[in-house]
């Protein structure tokens, strides 16, 4: 889905189908009668498989679109379950799409954007270019959506890593959202991670305005660094930090200096299927320090014993759990 206005021309039929098997499939109570019912829909026609993504990018567009009193700039609250909303956004944004006029009037008032690009990476990173000629580099487990809209410039990175080379537009400020807060910018390079509930900016060039879920914002200068987590009424900016350390990853390398097990699991568990655990809080300030490729973190996992006083055990649902091995008692 990626054009200059949103329109559709396809048959009614298999559009409503499509758009059945989206909606159901991404509803916790699908059965598996009905997923295997889908399969057999997707194999009755190639044009159904074809249709099935179109629609995917609908739905994926729907979650990011602001909601009906932001979109007209009420500022109380709006007291909906969040299923009667996806479900509102994504029969609107169908509606939007198959009438020009309509989709027309949502563009200029700043409610449907004309542009919409979805990039996701596992085991690999990738370097893509955004519709207004901007690059992002991914990391490693990254999902990133891009959407383009009358007034801004929009990016939700929903978890991993982003280097950003953003294309200049004074008029058309460029936004990274990740967790609850956002960077805003024109232009400039810059560096965004999120895992789990934290999210950390860094700036390389120009100028970036950082704010968390209390809306204050802090303006970084080029060299600074600002994280936030859930709850945080506005960033914390980050001192004598490791600029060089931070972008490590576009090299395929972790870089851990002098950390304590505690700081340093978060940068390790964003390379992990399953994260590592602390068994208590004085494993947790064991330190470590090295540069590790990034494809080879696992390896480094299993070698921790090897070079800190810990072992290594299993819970219950498969994590690796930290142990400290506790110090010989002193002699008397």
């Amino acid at each position: 889905m990626n054009q200059d206005r949103p329109t559709i021309d396809i048959d009614d039929s298999m559009a409503d189908a499509a758009a059945h098997w989206c909606m159901r499939l991404h509803e916790g109570d699908c059965t598996t009668a009905e997923r295997e019912a889908f399969g057999r829909w997707l194999a009755a026609d190639p044009r159904h498989a074809e249709e099935y993504q179109a629609m995917l990018a609908i739905w994926h567009t729907a979650d990011l679109l602001p909601r009906p009193a932001q979109a007209i700039g009420h500022a109380g609250p709006v007291r909906r379950s969040g299923r009667r909303w996806r479900a509102q956004a994504y029969a609107a944004v169908i509606a939007l799409a198959a009438l020009p006029l309509v989709g027309w009037i949502g563009w200029e008032q700043g409610w449907v954007p004309n542009r919409y690009q979805h990039f996701e990476t596992t085991d690999h990173m990738q370097t893509v270019q955004l519709s207004d000629g901007s690059t992002v580099q991914l990391n490693l487990n990254t999902d990133l959506t891009y959407l383009n809209f009358k007034h801004q410039r929009r990016v939700t990175l929903k978890h991993g890593e982003a280097f950003f080379t953003v294309h200049h537009d004074s008029t058309h400020p460029f936004v990274v959202r990740a967790g609850n807060g956002q960077a805003r910018v024109t232009g400039t390079r810059f560096n965004v991670w999120k895992y789990q509930d934290t999210v950390k900016v860094t700036l390389v060039e120009g100028s970036v305005l950082v704010s968390s879920e209390g809306k204050t914002g802090y303006r970084l200068g080029p060299g600074m660094q600002a994280i936030y987590r859930k709850g945080d009424f506005e960033p914390q900016l980050l001192e004598n930090s490791n600029f060089a350390d931070a972008l490590a990853w576009r090299s395929g390398k972790l870089v851990l200096d002098n950390l304590t097990l505690e700081q340093a699991l978060p940068a390790i568990n964003r390379y992990l299927d399953k994260p590592l655990r602390l068994a208590d809080s004085g494993t947790g300030q064991i330190r470590i320090s090295g540069i590790y490729n990034t494809r080879e973190v696992g390896q480094l996992v299993n070698n921790l014993p090897k070079v800190l006083p810990i072992y290594l055990t299993r819970s219950n649902d498969g994590s690796t759990v930290l142990n400290r091995i506790s110090p010989p008692p002193a002699k008397r």
